[in-house]
């Protein structure tokens, strides 16, 4: 579980990252997960943007992605999600 102050070191990380995922009608699938597992392995915080055609509620939908890959919410603003997930081989973010 991260603290307050290693969430807003992460908010002020994800800033200037641009969305590398989007979630839409399809809503969550594997596929998206396995991929979203791979991108947090190499980058260890990632932007994902909900569409506004997904039907699902947004809270819903980052609570599902962040369970399973198994990685941290940091932050749900608008649309947007951050997510943090500590990598094993590619370690770049040195938690306060």
């Amino acid at each position: 579980m991260l603290t307050g102050k290693q969430k807003r070191f992460l908010r002020s990380k994800a800033h200037h990252l641009k969305p590398i995922f989007q979630v839409g009608k399809a809503g969550v699938n594997d596929n998206l997960i396995t991929q979203i597992n791979e991108a947090l392995e190499k980058r260890e915080l990632i932007k994902v943007s909900i569409l506004q055609n997904c039907f699902e509620d947004k809270d819903e939908v980052a609570k599902e992605i962040a369970e399973k890959s198994n990685s941290q919410l940091v932050q749900l603003i608008g649309l947007t999600i951050v997510l943090y997930k500590e990598s094993v081989e590619n370690k770049q973010i040195e938690l306060p």
